[in-house]
């Protein structure tokens, strides 16, 4: 008896697509150094405000630095940032992220909405999918020291998305002190070992509000729980990031990047010892990504 023959299944065209996009985005990501994925298991921990500000202070430092803002339903890093702009097509064929003043390369989908702002943005699992992932192989990053990549509360298809498509991708976890958020940063913690991605460590933000008035620290949402938590789940404590209205004020007016030139500011204070551990746990230090600046 002969042998079945065995039919050829072609590719479809919409397999070839993606095959094009997969070495696209091999490409692209082969020119950037490090990938930091900022993320959380709760919303209204201040995560977004942890992303740019880490971004801008590892900017400041003459890093080459983007900020991919994958918060689809909810962006928020063009208004922290105050950036007013849409994408930079300087030449037919290529969109490059939008750029602030201090060199800082944005890409938001915000910057494509239009003057509708306030759009909602309705999609489904396969519409955010496809979106990250043209975020990365049809915007011209070019080369970078690091891409600091803000992703939505949760562990849905946003971050997992990332964790897929940038496989060397590093998370760097948000918390705040009180135990209903330490509760689903857990779980964070447990997503990022599920799916093979390297932890950082925890940012412990909110750890206390700095009072206008007299300089005190006030621990509103209780103290040392970042801490018990890292504990608890093996990971190191990054950082413990105090509240301060000033630093809100910036925040809301789109002038974060003022805080990179505050004095005495512990919230400065915190960010600049983070962006020493984050520079620190990277090959060859602050010394080799440094001489690769502009």
């Amino acid at each position: 008896m002969k042998d079945r023959e065995i039919p050829t299944i072609n590719p479809t065209p919409a397999d070839l697509e993606r095959a094009e996009q997969d070495r696209t985005i091999e490409a692209g990501l082969k020119r950037i150094g490090r990938k930091i994925l900022v993320m959380s298991g709760k919303g209204g921990v201040g995560k977004s405000t942890v992303a740019a500000t880490t971004a801008l202070f590892l900017a400041s430092r003459g890093f080459r630095v983007g900020l991919l803002d994958v918060d689809l339903h909810g962006p928020s890093i063009p208004r922290l940032l105050g950036a007013r702009g849409g994408l930079r097509m300087e030449e037919k064929g290529v969109v490059k992220p939008y750029l602030t003043e201090g060199g800082l390369q944005i890409m938001s989908i915000e910057m494509v909405l239009g003057e509708n702002k306030d759009a909602a943005i309705i999609w489904r699992g396969p519409l955010k999918i496809g979106a990250i992932r043209q975020f990365i192989s049809d915007i011209q990053w070019g080369d970078l020291d690091y891409l600091v990549v803000d992703s939505p509360p949760g562990t849905g298809d946003e971050p997992l998305t990332v964790a897929q498509t940038i496989p060397d991708a590093e998370a760097l976890v948000v918390t705040t002190p009180q135990e209903i958020s330490l509760a689903d940063v857990r779980k964070s913690i447990n997503f990022c070992r599920q799916v093979k991605l390297k932890i950082l460590g925890l940012v412990e933000n909110m750890a206390a509000m700095i009072c206008p008035h007299c300089g005190e620290s006030v621990a509103l949402f209780g103290a040392g729980g970042g801490a018990r938590m890292a504990k608890q789940m093996s990971v190191p404590l990054l950082a413990e990031i105090p509240t301060d209205p000033k630093v809100v004020e910036l925040g809301d007016q789109g002038r974060l990047k003022e805080l990179v030139d505050m004095t005495d500011n512990a919230v400065k204070q915190a960010y600049d010892s983070l962006v020493d551990s984050l520079v620190a746990a990277g090959p060859g230090g602050e010394g080799e990504a440094a001489n690769r600046a502009r």
